[in-house]
């Protein structure tokens, strides 16, 4: 029989684990529930997939989406795993020929939408087939207190108790804090499960927000230069997506868009465009990307400010999925915070959810929203604000976002801060930002003057400031205590806890602001995993990869990431086995795909008077039999 690292080195071409993936295996293997609390691209599929293909019987994986599903099982196949899934983009016809297989044993993993588990048709099917595993990806959606509560994955635990045979149980997500980490052991009734919670950080990723005038610019300066590599470009809202693709196809980028709004074909097509590289920039919705493994994504840039931390996480980490450095910016402007507050309360309702519940859950999203605003006000580092976010002790300078290499200056502001708490007490706590600031800026706006607010103390008392100024000092001010927010789609500002020592004089108030001139930042850290190779055979590699993409009709990261062949550049291989020696080459993929790339090598070499391994040009046999 063989082992976990023959199957993983077999099947996905690597010789060793990642952090946090064995221990996980070893448990499910040994007949033991498991949690895998992973960031995205830390390899959590693997963590189920390697035991599916050493234990007897099938594995099911209840997973949230289409396109998840679908890049999964491509994936799969080609890696030579016989895998299928079951959901509504099947038609009656394909669904019930997919079932028939699935009873003859051809599949060893099968992937199925939760609301699919309790139907008569596919009950009866897991009723009489040997299944050894159920997986629950995205398993977060359990949760109210998450992002993406989802009321099917209550379910889960009724299909497993209605099987024959209890199977060993496995949850995994990327986006899980703490208290959503109790739901998923609690609500998906796992039984003494290992947990397992690696860490969040994904060193190779840069964080920056920006905070333009002007979005769109801003977005042209930032895409201008990484025309030759590949982003995703989210926004908060339909309209936006067709306004900046528009823009950006006019300016003359190679972009493309999707959004839910879109006919099935053309959300197909421009998806695909974009996987296979025919274009190089998506603009979306967050209806974009879960399950897109597309590993050479390189930056990922946030048009709006999202509504919660979990979800930008999720996004930006579509970027440097191969472990090469990628970028993460979010363009941030106060108008989306205002934006977001209507989409929670204007969005759509979920039916099973009584009023109760709906309450609670707006609630929480409003928590989450605030986090999120947070974050982009912060002059703290990024990565440690995020890291914190989800429970996770990180040192306070990362090195590697803008607010650790950018340079700052230290503004003392106690003076409008205590100004605008004695508004904010003289208001009675009982209105937003904009009001607040307009009194202390004196506005004759009609709203000001109905009230009598041209004759309280504050009014007027800061008129020599900029809104935008002030807005600045608020933040900082929520940040450090000073301040509160309410909840809901109409906030207040009330005074915080610190605001009464602010105000008896016994407390300042500073922030960080960017120093005038800012120099350039610091050259960001590069991880060293893979050695470099020559660009130009890095090149001529890509190439070869495009052509098979055609060819296959697949998208090129999933016949090889963009570090495999950077590995190849750098190592050389001319003969199978050694390239099986590099990182993401496995026995099926050397067999469809090694001839081309080690004769583009071989090629190489000539070209350039080397051939380190004086090896003879392999042979078609020597690929199909290694």
């Amino acid at each position: 029989m063989a082992t976990k690292l023959q199957i993983l080195e077999r099947y996905f071409g690597y010789s060793s684990f990642r952090a946090g993936q064995e221990e996980v295996i070893d448990a499910l293997l040994a007949g033991q529930d498991a949690v895998g609390i992973m960031p995205t691209g830390a390899g959590k599929s693997l963590c189920f997939q390697v035991p599916a293909l050493l234990l007897p019987g099938i594995t099911l994986v209840v997973s949230p989406l289409i396109s998840l599903m679908k890049d999964q099982v491509t994936a799969l196949v080609q890696n030579g795993v016989r895998g299928a899934y079951l959901n509504s983009s099947l038609t009656w016809a394909q669904y019930q020929k997919a079932l028939r297989n699935a009873r003859a044993g051809v599949y060893k993993i099968i992937y199925v939408a939760p609301e699919r588990l309790l139907t008569p048709e596919f009950l009866d099917f897991a009723q009489e087939a040997p299944v050894d595993l159920v997986v629950i990806d995205e398993a977060h959606c359990v949760s109210q207190w998450g992002q993406d509560f989802r009321p099917s994955y209550l379910d889960i635990p009724e299909f497993v108790d209605k099987l024959p045979r209890r199977p060993v149980v496995a949850a995994f997500t990327a986006t899980a804090t703490p208290r959503v980490r109790r739901d998923i052991l609690k609500l998906l009734q796992l039984r003494h499960p290992f947990v397992n919670v690696t860490s969040f950080d994904r060193p190779n990723l840069y964080w920056e927000v920006r905070r333009p005038k002007d979005k769109l610019e801003e977005l042209f300066s930032l895409l201008e230069s990484r025309r030759d590599k590949s982003g995703i470009v989210y926004c908060a809202t339909r309209k936006a997506v067709e306004e900046v693709c528009q823009a950006l196809q006019e300016r003359g980028f190679s972009a493309t868009r999707y959004h839910a709004g879109l006919e099935d074909g053309e959300r197909q097509r421009n998806q695909e465009d974009f996987l296979y590289d025919r274009a190089t920039v998506m603009v979306a919705t967050n209806a974009f990307g879960m399950g897109i493994d597309k590993s050479n994504v390189s930056f990922v840039i946030h048009y709006n400010m999202p509504k919660d931390l979990e979800g930008y996480y999720q996004e930006a980490g579509r970027a440097g999925r191969d472990g090469e450095p990628a970028e993460c910016f979010l363009l941030y402007g106060s108008q989306d915070v205002a934006l977001n507050r209507f989409l929670l309360a204007h969005g759509e309702e979920n039916p099973d959810l009584d009023e109760r519940t709906r309450e609670e859950l707006l609630h929480r999203a409003e928590e989450r929203l605030q986090a999120m605003t947070g974050y982009c006000h912060t002059t703290a580092c990024l990565r440690e604000y995020i890291l914190h976010y989800f429970g996770e002790h990180a040192p306070t300078q990362c090195e590697n976002c803008h607010n650790c290499l950018g340079h700052f200056l230290e503004q003392d502001v106690t003076g409008p801060a205590r100004q605008i708490a004695a508004c904010v007490g003289q208001l009675r706590d009982r209105y937003g930002v904009k009001m607040v600031l307009d009194v202390v800026r004196g506005s004759k706006s009609e709203k000001v003057l109905r009230q009598g607010f041209d004759r309280y103390p504050a009014y007027g008392v800061l008129a020599a400031y900029r809104e935008e100024e002030l807005r600045e000092i608020v933040n900082a001010m929520l940040l450090q205590g000073y301040l509160e927010q309410s909840t809901g789609a109409y906030p207040t500002l009330q005074r915080g806890e610190r605001a009464f020592d602010l105000l008896r004089g016994e407390a300042e108030v500073t922030m960080r602001v960017s120093a005038k001139n800012d120099a350039a930042p610091k050259a960001r850290k590069r991880p060293q995993d893979l050695p470099k190779g020559d660009p130009a055979l890095f090149d001529r590699l890509r190439q070869v990869r495009a052509k098979l993409s055609a060819a296959q009709n697949v998208p090129v990261y999933v016949i090889f990431s963009n570090a495999t062949l950077e590995a190849m550049a750098a190592y050389q291989p001319t003969t199978p086995a050694q390239l099986l020696e590099v990182p993401g080459v496995g026995q099926a993929k050397l067999q469809k795909y090694g001839r081309e790339f080690l004769q583009e090598i071989q090629c190489w070499q000539k070209d350039h008077g080397e051939n380190p391994n004086e090896s003879p040009s392999p042979s078609a046999e020597a690929i199909t039999s290694p």
